[in-house]
């Protein structure tokens, strides 16, 4: 068993969609960054390449190349699956947190728990989401920022 963590933190942005876990949420405001933005889902990622010995999703998909502008996050996800599939890991388990004041997501957590674990190729319970605030402490809890942590676990090729 391999273990990696990964964390990532993204802007509030006017006239942007909010894409989170693979999915949009209505919101008044989306995240800013060089894909879609979905900050959970770029520290899934990077807990996915952690764990795989690979250096991070800024590394794998670079924000100078334009072939990333404005991609669905997801996409990368399934690209980052695709590399530790190279080395024979298996992703095992996923947990993750999300710090926002708002939206709530807790009627969402279900199709984002889908669309991560399709993306993995893996069942709906190996991944977890969970919410919580900042308590209104700082530009998270202003609402300026959504951030996310996520572990990954993956399993290793036995050894002959």
């Amino acid at each position: 068993m391999r273990v990696g963590i990964g964390y990532d933190i993204h802007r509030f942005v006017e006239d942007r969609p909010l894409m989170l876990g693979g999915i949009e949420i209505p919101h008044l405001m989306g995240l800013e960054g060089h894909s879609d933005g979905d900050a959970l889902i770029h520290a899934i990622s990077d807990a996915i390449l952690g764990a795989g010995g690979f250096d991070d999703i800024g590394h794998q998909f670079p924000v100078n190349d334009d072939r990333y502008a404005g991609i669905a996050s997801i996409e990368l996800l399934k690209k980052v699956h695709e590399l530790i599939q190279e080395k024979k890991f298996k992703v095992d388990y996923i947990d993750s947190v999300i710090i926002l004041e708002e939206p709530k997501i807790a009627p969402f957590k279900e199709r984002m728990r889908e669309e991560i674990a399709g993306a993995l190729g893996i069942a709906k319970d190996s991944v977890n989401v969970k919410a919580t605030t900042q308590e209104g402490i700082g530009a998270l809890g202003r609402g300026e920022a959504l951030a996310a942590y996520a572990v990954a676990c993956l399993k290793i090729p036995k050894s002959k």
